[in-house]
């Protein structure tokens, strides 16, 4: 059956069965560990500032730091732990991955190089590639259809709050420890260290907390119980191989001499894509980032994500029809891409605006530019996801429409926001700060509706896999761009300003794919089980 329609229809009033109220406790727990993972993330913008001083680097590397060093390895073993989520424990993976995170943050204090904190970042990113996967599978079996939109928001709006008080966390501890400490505390850290461990370390104490949790039953939500798979970490090890060069031609050559050489290709190409980048946007050995690190992080990701398609193809056919062969899916995760790469790299250099324009102290960002940020994204992703749930009993293609307006709506206060004048001022700041709140609001209102449309075209066993996939458009597309193209023009005009705003340049593209979507999601929605079992799935 093919992925099309002509035009959206109202979709069945589905799902109206109350969640328990242990689902909405579970809820409110995995809420928790998502604002932990967007501290975690989102703390190196307040510290910006005191990074760049310390170790010699640019808005570039910050961008190459918060965005791309974290997002390849997000996305990368994001796959493998997404497989791992639909067929082990979830619980138990989300408790080890919170583990490893909340590590990897706290060795970021120690960070004494570039490299170094480039490394920890890349640890971060691993171990959160564990959450969302096993949060969604998880929200998806203990809420019912209708309600999955508000509840994937509301898990979502960890994120925004996670944002706001990394901000604020970030900036009193800068302050107070530099304060007490003004050439270097215990250690000989500087408060931007103090502040990685601050945030780090009582992440190992709410992970045993994810550890007391009750691991729902797959699928019985939607009657699709689905039973454990025999042997989780073989599929695991298989998965991994698929993605992680240099084992990916390992599992390329065992499919064929035909096989390997299309992945050679692939991977010489993106290489000399790479090599072109480099060399038009200036990059150098003898700088920690520039571009040379970037464009090499995104060749090796685009590369392994090439290969593990091309290996899901074969291993898992229906996993491949409903997510990588579905041009709705598709269209709704890269296009949702859009707009993360505008809202990643707004929310990025927002706290180092603040500071290196506006004169503001981390302090003052960190209380105003964290609070009301994460209070903007908090309002925005829950009325987001409200109003899809709302709209999908209307129309097919409904939650659609909510990411089209998270597209479009931030446009405007994201250009005026980084116009604003350059002398310090009050009312420079607070103007700043609303504009900025607003677009964080805006912007946050696709989330939900995206996030509950990609669980709402696969089947119970591949929400997982749907997840990674998902991520992978919001990662390296736009966190692993939008941040760092904003640095890079930031560096180049000497205009942080004109950094920004270079990044709404996505918005055309973005509304070309959410316009397919609109199209085609409707009818695959109703044909997800007839298409699984044209590709082969015993149901």
């Amino acid at each position: 059956m093919t992925d099309t329609t002509t035009a959206p229809e109202p979709a069945p009033d589905a799902g109206e069965t109350p969640a328990s109220p242990y689902a909405w406790y579970v809820l409110g727990v995995l809420v928790l560990v998502y604002v932990l993972n967007f501290v975690d993330r989102q703390i190196i913008t307040i510290l910006a500032p005191d990074i760049k001083r310390d170790l010699g680097l640019n808005d570039a590397d910050i961008g190459f730091l918060y965005g791309t060093a974290f997002a390849v390895f997000y996305a990368l073993f994001g796959i493998p732990l997404g497989r791992l989520a639909d067929s082990w424990s979830r619980i138990r993976l989300l408790t080890i991955g919170l583990g490893l995170w909340s590590a990897m943050t706290a060795a970021s204090g120690f960070a004494r190089s570039g490299v170094t904190l480039g490394v920890a970042r890349m640890g971060v990113g691993i171990g959160e590639a564990t959450a969302s996967p096993s949060a969604y599978s998880l929200i998806s079996d203990l809420f019912p259809k209708g309600k999955r939109g508000t509840a994937l928001a509301i898990y979502s709006s960890g994120l925004y709050v996670g944002g706001g008080v990394s901000l604020m966390i970030g900036g009193g501890v800068v302050q107070a420890w530099n304060n007490a400490y003004p050439g270097g505390g215990p250690l000989g850290l500087a408060g931007w260290q103090a502040a990685f461990l601050a945030v780090g370390l009582p992440g190992l104490l709410l992970a045993l907390w994810v550890s007391t949790l009750r691991e729902p039953i797959r699928g019985l939500i939607d009657g699709l119980r689905t039973p454990p798979a025999e042997h989780p970490f073989r599929d695991f090890g298989t998965e991994l191989f698929a993605v992680i060069p240099p084992f990916t031609l390992v599992t390329a050559a065992r499919r064929g001499m035909s096989a390997l050489a299309v992945n050679l290709l692939a991977g010489g190409l993106l290489t000399a894509a790479a090599v072109g980048l480099i060399l038009l946007t200036g990059g150098s050995l003898d700088r920690f980032a520039g571009s040379t690190l970037q464009w090499t992080c995104i060749a090796f990701g685009y590369y392994a994500i090439f290969s593990w398609v091309t290996s899901l193809r074969v291993r898992d056919r229906p996993t491949f029809a409903l997510i990588w062969g579905s041009p709705a899916f598709l269209c709704t995760i890269l296009g949702y891409g859009c707009v993360s790469f505008l809202s990643y790299a707004s929310t990025a250099f927002a706290p180092v605006f603040a500071q290196d324009v506006l004169g503001a102290s981390a302090v003052v960002t960190g209380a105003w530019v964290g609070g009301f940020g994460a209070l903007g994204g908090f309002l925005g992703v829950i009325m987001g996801g409200r109003m899809s749930d709302a709209l999908l009993r209307r129309n097919g293609g409904g939650r659609i429409l909510v990411v089209v307006f998270g597209l479009i709506a931030p446009t405007l206060p994201i250009w005026l926001a980084f116009s604003t004048v350059s002398a310090p001022g009050d009312n420079d700041f607070i103007h700043f700060v609303i504009l900025a709140s607003l677009a964080n609001m805006l912007a946050s209102s696709a989330l939900g509706a995206a996030a509950a449309t990609t669980q709402d075209l696969v089947l119970p066993r591949m929400r997982g896999a749907a997840t990674a996939t998902f991520f992978l458009a919001t990662t390296l597309v736009g966190l692993a761009l939008g941040p760092y193209l904003a640095g890079y023009v930031s560096a180049t005009t000497g205009s942080l300003a004109t950094g920004v705003k270079s990044v709404l340049l996505i918005v055309p593209i973005g509304l070309a794919l959410l316009a397919a979507a609109y199209r085609l999601v409707p009818l695959a929605a109703r044909s997800v089980v007839e298409r699984a079992r044209a590709a082969g799935e015993p149901i």
